[in-house]
């Protein structure tokens, strides 16, 4: 049996550090971090840091699919997508995450996309 065609991870980081969530350079490279734990091919990036103490949006196109951040660090709250093709590692890309954004608690998802064959 074959795997689906991608695996979509869902992470909500509750109780991050607010200035983590804050730094758009920090976020790219806890990004491209991930990426490289779930041995994915980065193809293009591109972020934004929203005025005064907002938070920052953030995706890096992959060979495999994508990752993304949001941010609310008046909340201490992110929001990250992890779409991978197969069987690849998303739970290496999530530890990453996790680690990297100081969660105290964290709620993951993972939904096959598409059908296995």
């Amino acid at each position: 049996m074959s795997h689906a065609p991608g695996r979509h991870g869902l992470l909500d980081l509750y109780g991050c550090d607010a200035d983590v969530l804050r730094d758009e350079g920090r976020l790219k490279t806890v990004l491209h971090q991930a990426a490289e734990a779930a041995q994915a091919t980065v193809l293009y990036s591109r972020f934004h840091t929203f005025g005064g103490e907002g938070g920052v949006t953030g995706v890096l196109l992959l060979a495999e699919s994508h990752l993304t951040v949001h941010t609310w660090p008046e909340r201490r709250y992110a929001a990250a997508d992890i779409f991978l093709c197969g069987a690849m590692p998303a739970e290496a890309a999530r530890l990453v995450i996790e680690r990297e954004l100081r969660a105290e608690s964290s709620r993951w998802q993972s939904i096959e996309r598409g059908e296995a064959v």
